[in-house]
């Protein structure tokens, strides 16, 4: 990954991603969907680094598989997710850090279904949000700016004005179709992505600070938190 220095500017709202971003279930859902790969006959270890980041359906779609039904399987896979949160957690510092920003300055823009969603940030322990975007209320997921522009629809803001949280290629390049600033996070990764954006490896080294005009900046977490 390329070095890049932290957003300068401010932001009136923050838009999270939510697996791998705000939280990691990556053993949870490599339980399902590799169970549901090998009964159909799909090398899992090459399929499994492809779930990440992009709506269930679509994934499913993507392989063409003869006779599968992508919105019966999705719904499928969806449930059993939904039942298996064994081993979901926050992300190491994402309880503290949106924990401190108002509630109408952010909201979490994921790839999940709603029941899904909800189910995983209840398990990880993390504020509800205001505002969530799941994949049921856009026609067009990631990569594709929808999502993220929905979420900046819903908090009131211009999506310039909106700093992206992600920790996929699909979800960075959704952010910069919508013309916003991102963060990478970097913690659940296990080979360097190749991006101009800055990365932090989770929310240990990074605070959110309230600058006097009611903005949001990120500032490092050892600097002096006094917006200047």
């Amino acid at each position: 990954m390329t070095q890049a220095a932290l957003p300068a500017r401010s932001f009136a709202a923050f838009l999270f991603d939510m697996d791998g971003t705000l939280l990691t279930s990556i053993k949870a859902a490599e339980r399902v969907w590799g169970q549901w790969a090998a009964r159909h006959g799909l090398d899992v270890a090459a399929f499994l680094p492809t779930i990440h980041g992009k709506r269930t359906e679509e994934t499913i779609r993507a392989l063409n598989l003869p006779g599968v039904d992508p919105v019966l399987e999705a719904a499928f896979i969806t449930r059993a997710e939904i039942e298996d949160v064994a081993g979901v957690e926050a992300i190491q510092g994402a309880h503290d850090f949106i924990a401190g920003l108002p509630r109408e300055r952010w909201a979490i823009v994921t790839s999940a279904p709603r029941a899904l969603a909800q189910a995983r940030i209840a398990a990880a322990g993390l504020p509800t949000p205001g505002v969530l975007v799941a994949a049921e209320d856009v026609e067009r997921g990631k990569p594709a700016p929808d999502p993220f522009l929905l979420g900046a629809n819903k908090l009131g803001v211009a999506p310039s004005d909106c700093l992206v949280f992600e920790d996929t290629q699909a979800g960075l390049q959704a952010a910069r179709a919508a013309g916003m600033a991102s963060i990478v996070v970097t913690v659940t990764h296990t080979h360097a992505l190749e991006t101009d954006v800055f990365g932090v490896l989770d929310y240990q080294d990074v605070r959110a600070v309230r600058t006097p005009d009611g903005l949001l900046r990120v500032a490092h977490a050892q600097a002096d938190n006094t917006a200047r």
